[in-house]
């Protein structure tokens, strides 16, 4: 194995570990004053290992790992961790992303921000009760708003309609 080998492999390694662990240290998920605040005792209890991870951690799913990724039928969305309806099925869209995405939130459901965790700017998307990270939006969607809300299957349960 050669250098540029073995430093690609390494860098490899270290983002997949990011993306899976999350970004550890203070997390906007958990900042700001939101409707329903628990202490991290009391997330851990809520939620799986992966909700947590992605919740609580801002962390990423796999790629088409989320059964919510095939989800067909009308419904709604909700945030995984308060149970706050987000998105509608009607909003729903194939984006070959490999992760849920929408072009509308239901109103008043979601926060923005800008996230500069990584090399570039994001928009992240946050449940605007609880602060819990979904995913992040994107200026690449379809009529009528344009916009792509590339959200973590993990982050959210479906409720059919």
């Amino acid at each position: 194995m050669n250098r540029r080998t073995m430093i690609a492999a390494g860098g490899a390694t270290l983002l997949g570990g990011y993306a899976l662990l999350g970004r550890g240290g203070s997390s906007h998920a958990r900042e700001g004053n939101f409707e329903i605040q628990l202490s991290e005792a009391e997330w851990r209890k809520r939620l799986s290992l992966e909700q947590y991870a992605v919740l609580r951690r801002e962390s990423t799913e796999r790629a088409g790992s989320s059964p919510l990724n095939k989800e067909k039928r009308k419904g709604i969305y909700a945030c995984a961790g308060c149970g706050l309806p987000l998105y509608s099925s009607a909003t729903k869209f194939e984006s070959g992303t490999g992760w849920p995405s929408f072009w509308k939130p239901l109103p008043n459901a979601v926060g923005t921000r800008p996230d500069n965790s990584l090399f570039f700017t994001r928009t992240e998307v946050h449940c605007r009760r609880c602060g819990g990270h979904i995913g992040h939006v994107f200026e690449d969607g379809p009529r009528p708003t344009g916009l792509r809300y590339c959200m973590n299957g993990d982050a959210m349960t479906f409720r059919p309609a």
